[in-house]
């Protein structure tokens, strides 16, 4: 299963950006601005906070502006062969630590499986699908609201967008439920479909009876060169500092040609490794998602799992976020066969399908990394050495990144 390092870049050309970047150098991707628009009642609190979502909704209050430039620009870096980004400096990404200090998720728990819609079929005492969707939500949305599996999100937000006043715990139960659908399906698992919601959550929900968003945060957090000025300083979680920030409208195209430059130019020095360390922070973080539980599995190296869709935690290649020193790393996993699987081609049941990768994390523990803490973390000069072998540090034309003594600079770089 492990990949030959000198083969990085097995994808280029196939399925990565970066191997048609000399043919579409603009080319810049589009978000789903998709903000679901249940206001966040106060009696939903106690069911939030038994599904650890409670920090994550109050996110949802936020207005996020994606910078869709910057955002693609670090696309580009985006590795699946290493799961990683590739910087000119290294390796680095977005771990459990970030998430758990971004959006206030807890790490430790059950994986996010199942199955999509059988639920009769595969889990004891289950029922068919639409039959516990109105067991659940008290009401089945009208078929022209549903689209295979899918509900509209505009039927979710006409029918539970206000929990009645006077309410009995029953009603406000199925409108919490309904909540914690739209969140799933908008805040945290959003998917391309840009205005529908899978009842994939229906089991997961049941129990009560964690995105481009977080990618941009994390920039911010840890560049201080793309950091914009002015932010809420004590607000958590700490995503939400960044709810103001608006994004110049200059043509996007060559935004993302002056980004990728300004990332080529980049040092390590310039890569804030442990942003999270400070008193600001520190302060406001919630006691929870620093319980010993959640904070080792930080630094473990397991599986994610959402359904059919599987991820490797890469934190050995980025020892430096956690304060140690980067050697240089063994390579990466190989798992490119999962990468197009998505649950379409007929229900099944994940766990089972899949078994080897819920086995990982149901061995997480088995595998935290184990390393010295030191005052200057960083990347080993014999990093850096094979870095320079093997990593691919520039994406830009090499003109740009030439001596400017020796060759103009073009007027669009100016």
């Amino acid at each position: 299963m492990w990949d030959d390092p000198g083969r990085l870049y097995r994808l280029d050309g196939v399925a990565h950006i970066a191997g048609v970047i000399n043919d579409e150098p603009r080319r810049c991707i589009s978000s789903m601005r998709r903000q679901q628009g249940m206001r966040l009642d106060e009696r939903y609190v106690p069911y939030l906070q038994m599904a650890g979502l409670y920090h994550l909704a109050r996110l949802n209050d936020r207005w996020f502006r994606l910078d869709e430039p910057l955002v693609s620009a670090f696309v580009e870096r985006w590795r699946p062969e290493t799961h990683t980004f590739h910087m000119p400096f290294g390796e680095c990404t977005i771990t459990l630590q970030d998430v758990a200090y971004q959006l206030g998720l807890p790490m430790d728990g059950h994986y996010v499986s199942g199955c999509l819609t059988d639920f009769h079929v595969y889990i004891q005492g289950g029922r068919p699908a639409w039959q516990w969707f109105q067991e659940l939500l008290g009401v089945l949305p009208p078929p022209s609201q549903i689209q295979k599996l899918a509900v509209s999100c505009s039927w979710f937000q006409e029918t539970f967008g206000e929990c009645p006043e006077g309410a009995d715990e029953a009603t406000v139960r199925r409108f919490a439920c309904a909540y914690i659908i739209m969140l799933l399906g908008t805040q945290l698992f959003a998917d391309k479909s840009g205005n529908r919601i899978h009842i994939r959550w229906l089991p997961h929900v049941v129990k009560l009876a964690g995105p481009l968003q977080l990618l941009q945060s994390w920039i911010f957090w840890r560049f201080s060169r793309f950091r914009p000025d002015g932010y809420d300083t004590f607000s958590w979680p700490l995503a939400s500092r960044w709810s103001s920030y608006n994004p110049g409208i200059s043509e996007k195209g060559h935004r993302v040609q002056m980004t990728r430059l300004r990332i080529d130019m980049l040092q390590a020095r310039d890569f804030i490794w442990m942003p999270y360390s400070t008193p600001d922070v520190v302060q406001v973080v919630h006691p929870v998602v620093l319980e010993p539980r959640h904070t080792a599995l930080w630094r473990s190296v397991t599986s994610l799992i959402y359904f059919a869709v599987v991820e490797w935690h890469q934190v050995d290649s980025v020892l430096p976020q956690f304060g140690g020193v980067q050697a240089c790393p063994r390579p990466a996993l190989n798992i490119d066969f999962l990468m197009s699987k998505d649950g379409r081609g007929g229900d099944r049941w994940f766990p089972h399908h899949l078994q080897h990768w819920h086995l990982h994390w149901e061995t997480r523990a088995d595998h935290v990394l184990r390393f010295d803490v030191v005052a200057d973390p960083g990347p080993s000069h014999d990093f850096l050495d094979w870095w320079r072998q093997h990593g691919k540090r520039f994406l830009s034309p090499e003109m740009y990144l030439g001596d400017s003594r020796d060759i103009p600079i073009p007027v669009e770089v100016t």
